[in-house]
Parts: structure tokens; sequence; C-alpha cells
């Protein structure tokens, strides 16, 4: 049996997909719904400190089940918090975690391909222990749902966690406007870089991006130059997108970027440098100056 830790969202659900490949699996929920998940079981966590994000309590709640299910593996999206939890999890039971999971072929050690340096290399590894650990990298796993009428059997179940438990916690949260469309949620993604020029240059891509019903990012020059918040940023150490569309504009596409953005189904980019890497790497290039191009998508899209 497989052991998948479910948070909401299509991440994980990528890393159930792939978890069904190595064997039967059955979900670990501490929020959401497990009505939609492809899983026979799914363990509902209930506790009464458990009502905010805690990274440790999370871990130590997974290696109770470990112990009381005995799973040949415990997989998780290679989200922030999957990587977070998995890495507590595994220096709890003292094992090897392989992140960022591309491919698994099951075994007395599974063989695995997985993505390093940001995904700009795949290693092709082994992974052994009881249980293995291992997390799903984003967007390279096409999700399957549930199949309709099938039926999640859920367990209730309360952990023992004490107060070092709950060191590190969420202490309070921003929320973004109301209406706002998330960056890794964006069916389009309209990105700026040092080209935009400045903070209020990025009015231009929040006009193009309300047109559109897209969302607004930016790379890392920008985030460190203080134009957008951190965020916003789209990269390694930021988000990772995977849009129908992401229109990078001014955006030089250094490899960190690119990281954060190839998981988009189509790249148009609009930059004055022909010999940008981001052109390279785009589908579609407009070369020429963005304060030209943008004001006048803008005005086509308008009439």
């Amino acid at each position: 049996m497989i052991l998948a830790l479910v948070e909401p969202g299509e991440l994980s659900l990528e890393a159930v997909t792939l978890a069904r490949g190595l064997g039967p699996v059955e979900a670990v929920l501490f929020e959401g719904d497990a009505d939609a998940l492809p899983v026979a079981r799914a363990h509902v966590v209930e506790h009464e400190r458990l009502d905010e994000y805690a990274p440790e309590a999370w871990a130590d709640t997974l290696a109770q089940l470990v112990d009381r299910l005995e799973p040949e593996a415990v997989v998780a999206a290679g989200s922030d918090r999957g990587q977070e939890v998995m890495a507590y999890l595994a220096a709890r039971l003292d094992l090897p975690l392989a992140s960022n999971c591309v491919s698994v072929e099951p075994g007395d050690s599974y063989v695995l391909t997985r993505q390093r340096w940001g995904g700009s290399l795949l290693e092709e590894a082994r992974l052994s222990g009881s249980p293995k650990l291992l997390t799903v990298a984003p967007h390279v796993v096409a999700p399957e749902p549930a199949s309709s009428g099938e039926e999640v059997e859920v367990e209730r179940f309360t952990p023992t966690l004490s107060d070092k438990d709950f060191r590190v916690r969420v202490a309070r949260r921003e929320q973004p406007a109301v209406g706002t469309v998330s960056l890794t949620d964006a069916r389009i993604v309209v990105g700026g870089g040092r080209g935009v020029g400045s903070a209020e240059g990025f009015a231009l891509l929040e006009e193009l991006a309300a047109l559109v019903g897209g969302a607004v990012g930016g790379s890392r020059v920008v985030t460190n130059l203080g134009w957008r918040a951190h965020t916003d940023q789209v990269g390694q150490t930021g988000a990772r997108i995977a849009p129908e569309l992401y229109i990078a504009c001014g955006i030089s596409g250094a490899i960190q970027h690119i990281v954060g953005c190839k998981g988009a189904k189509k790249i148009l980019a609009i930059n004055k440098d022909r010999d940008a890497p981001i052109v390279a790497r785009a589908d579609y290039a407009v070369i020429g100056d963005l304060h030209e191009i943008v004001p006048a998508v803008i005005a086509e899209l308008r009439r």
C-alpha cells in the first residue's frame, strides 16, 4: 500500500496519479475533501491544534500513520509544504528522501528519474528504505481524477502531539485582494522583467492581465528591485506555473526563471533582444519594445 499526503490543489492529484502506478493508494488529509480523489481509503486527521499548518506536527502525524499502517512508500507533491513535511518525516524515520521525481518503477528498490538543479538535469537513481519516501515534481504527471461513482472510505485519525511539534506554525495569513487570480491557478500569466522599467510600468501588464482574466508575475530581478512582491515571482525560488499561455514581457529568461515557467503550454515572448534566452524557449516571439507592443495588444483586445 502507498500512503499519499494530500493537500488542496492539482499538485497532490498529480502525486496520487503517480503513486497509483506503484500500488493501491490511501490518502492522508489534514484539510480538504477526499471525494474527488482516486483512492479507496482516506485518513482524515483531526486534532484541536491542527487548524493551521505546522510542518513538524504534520510529519509526526505521518510517522504515527506509517507505524500503524506500514505502507510500502509515502508520496507527496513537490510543493513547498510537501517538500518540507517529507524532509521532516525523513529525519524522524532516519530514511532517504527522493524529491522531485518524474517517473518511478516499483521493485525491491524503486528505480526513479528525478529533477535536479531546478529541473535543468534529470538524474536516474535507486531508492531503498522501508517505507520509501518521495515527492513528485510539479506539472510533470497528468492528473487522473476519481471515476464517477467511486466512493472513498473515510477513517478519522487523531495523532498524539506535544508542544514541540508546534514550534513552527502559521502565525497569520495575508490574503490577496478579492477577485485576484493566483499565479499557480491562472490560465494566462503575464510576466514582467527588468524591461518593464519600473514598478509603475506594471500597470500596463495589470491591464492586459485583467482583459484576459489572467495573473501578473515577475522575474527575480523585479522582486529584488521591490517592483513586485516576492509572492509574484516566477522562477526556481518563486512560483512554478503551468498556464495555457505565459506572456513574458521584457524578461531575458535566465535558467532560474525558465524553471518556473517551463510548465506553460505556450510561451509568448515580447522582447527587444532577439537573442534573449526566453526568445529561444518561446513558441512565439514579438521583437520590439513592450511599451509599444502591449498597448497595441490592449487596444486590439478592447476593440
